[in-house]
């Protein structure tokens, strides 16, 4: 699933090549932050990182289980309070009343967008197993939770001049990556959404970062082992938050920003022609070890 990119190198400079960092951190100094998806993998390494720098952490995912188990670790480790809202991104019906009601009181100065999902392989759009099913839920949980989390927090935000959304999107969503065609066009949709955004209220104190990460160790990914440019979510995410306040559109890491910048030196038509042939190499060693069983 490589992607092309053209983010400025210095996007991560900041932090991993470890060269002054200016005060402008200034938005992650907030009470409170709040991260959907925070059970698992980029999730739950921003929920952690941001207990550790003092915040307490409103963690919202689908499953009570794994959230309890998250809140009381990071309760354990860095001694600050946290909060669970169960929430299922995908479902149909009005979760973000629900939502609302659980962030009551609570003063927000840092929103984590992160609640995500995939193809299980990439294929064929119509192709796709369970397609309308898979189209309902991709939009509602990659593009609407990120439209409507918003839509809740940054009124807060804008009270008190200051804050930031940090919106997950990826390197998917920087070129259009066939075989993961609708996944790819919403993350896109992540990225020009935090871009306006960021546009729209740079001047009020917020500070909105599209954040596209290539390959993290997750289990969405399947990969399990890191590498140098494979980190596990916990070097990433804090390489990442090393740019907020610096770069409001990041590749987080510094070896995703130089994978970036080498496919930006390629043709268009040459990058997608080679994620197309990339992608078709997974698919076809997805669908031969599905044979086998």
């Amino acid at each position: 699933m490589m992607v092309p990119g053209n983010l400025d190198l210095s996007c991560c400079c900041t932090k991993t090549c470890g060269h002054h960092q200016p005060a402008v951190v200034r938005p992650l100094r907030a009470p409170e932050a709040v991260v959907t998806g925070a059970t698992d993998g980029i999730g739950k390494a921003y929920a952690e990182e941001l207990a550790r720098r003092g915040m307490k952490v409103a963690l919202i995912s689908r499953s009570k289980e794994k959230l309890d188990h998250v809140a009381s670790e990071i309760n354990d480790k860095y001694k600050v309070e946290t909060k669970v809202i169960v929430a299922d991104f995908g479902e149909r019906e009005d979760i973000y009343s629900r939502i609302k009601a659980g962030l009551e009181g609570l003063e927000i100065g840092v929103l984590v967008n992160n609640v995500g999902m995939s193809y299980v392989y990439p294929e064929y759009f119509l192709d796709v197993p369970d397609l309308d099913e898979r189209i309902d839920k991709m939009v509602n949980i990659n593009i609407m939770s990120v439209c409507k989390m918003t839509r809740l927090v940054l009124p807060g935000m804008l009270e008190r001049s200051k804050g930031a959304v940090l919106n997950i999107s990826s390197a998917t969503g920087m070129y259009p990556t066939a075989l993961l065609t609708l996944y790819s066009a919403t993350k896109a949709f992540i990225d020009f959404f935090s871009q306006g955004l960021h546009a729209e209220y740079k001047s009020k104190g917020i500070f909105v970062q599209s954040v596209l990460p290539y390959y993290v160790v997750t289990k969405s990914s399947k990969i399990r082992t890191p590498t140098f440019d494979k980190p596990t979510p916990e070097t990433y995410v804090r390489a990442a938050l090393g740019t907020v306040g610096l770069q409001s559109r990041t590749n987080g890491y510094l070896p995703h920003a130089l994978i970036g910048w080498i496919f930006s030196l390629l043709p268009t038509s040459t990058a997608i022609s080679f994620i197309m042939n990339y992608n078709k190499e997974i698919r076809a060693r997805y669908l031969k070890k599905m044979k086998k069983k």
